[in-house]
Parts: C-alpha cells; structure tokens; sequence
C-alpha cells in the first residue's frame, strides 16, 4: 500500500510541473518574441491658463527647466518598461517642434517621428490652472496611419515640481496599462 500511495503522489507531483510548464511556456514564450516598439517622445509642452499666466507672454526659463523634467521622466517610464525603444527626437528642426505647439499641428509629430524611424509618437502637455492645479494629457499615435491610438487625461494637484509625478501616473495608468478585457 506504501509503495501504491508513493507512486501516486510522484504522478500528481509531474503532471503538476507538466501543468505549470505548459502554462508558463506561452506568456514567457511570447514575452521574448515580443520586440518593444520605437516611439519618439516629444518636448512636453507647457498651456498656461492661470491667472500668473496671462500675465507672462510665453514661457519662462524655469518653466522650460521643469518642462524638460517632465520630459525626461516619460521617456524613463517608457523606456523602463521594456516595452518601448526611444527614437532620439532631438534634432528636429520642423516649426511646431522649434515652437513647442506638437498639439496643434494636426497630427504632425506622426509625420515627423515616421521621419525619424518611429512606430510610434507621444506629445505630451502640461495645462496650469492654477499655481497649484494642473492637467496633464497625453497622445499617442501611429505613425504609419496617424490613427490616435492613446489619449489620456488627468487632473492633478500639487506644485510645478509635482509635474514630473503627475505625468509618470498618466504613462503608467494609460499607455502602460494592460489592455482591458472584453467582457463576453
């Protein structure tokens, strides 16, 4: 009876490792077939709608400071993922980009990052309401199709210092979040 009882927990025990194997193969099977996909992150642009705005005619010098902070964290988040390769968008010379208005160019930073050699483009904008109120939204698109494949917005609180943060939460809840389910 010893030996019967034996055997029967060695075949539960392999058809355990079987079934766990089986299971685990495809998702890390298709994690390393997937190749992250190159996007170009543009500046963040800066909407200033305060009261203070109004007063100034463009942006400052530590606006432009933090607006690069903010720039340099969504480009770390995406690139941290695994999931996204960044495409250097740098050097580009084109009006909208050299005047910081991507989110009113109809849907050139498409055009322009399918230049560059990306799959995929994000323009970013930071709106101040108010010293301490802000938005942060998001777009990104295909540059194959100009299709909007991603546009998120958020309301948050805090200083200009909380920008960095604010849209580190929008990248992580929207262009990184599994994609919902179907409900069937």
């Amino acid at each position: 009876m010893r030996r019967f009882g034996n055997r029967v927990f060695a075949t539960i025990g392999s058809l355990g490792i079987v079934v766990v194997l089986t299971v685990a193969m495809p998702s890390s099977s298709l994690r390393a077939q997937t190749t992250p996909v190159k996007i170009a992150v543009f500046e963040f642009e800066l909407e200033d709608v305060s009261a203070a705005g109004a007063l100034w005619n463009g942006e400052t010098a530590g606006d432009l400071e933090k607006m690069q902070a903010v720039t340099g964290e969504a480009r770390r988040v995406l690139e941290q993922s695994g999931r996204y390769r960044l495409v250097d968008a740098g050097g580009v010379d084109d009006e909208p980009v050299r005047k910081r208005s991507l989110r009113n160019c109809d849907g050139c930073d498409a055009r322009i990052a399918l230049k560059l050699g990306a799959e995929q483009s994000l323009v970013g904008v930071v709106r101040r309401v108010a010293q301490t109120e802000y938005y942060v939204s998001i777009r990104v698109t295909d540059t194959a199709t100009g299709e909007v494949i991603n546009q998120s917005s958020a309301f948050y609180t805090g200083s200009d210092d909380a920008w960095k943060s604010g849209a580190r939460s929008l990248i992580r809840r929207s262009v990184l979040a599994p994609p919902a389910k179907n409900p069937q």
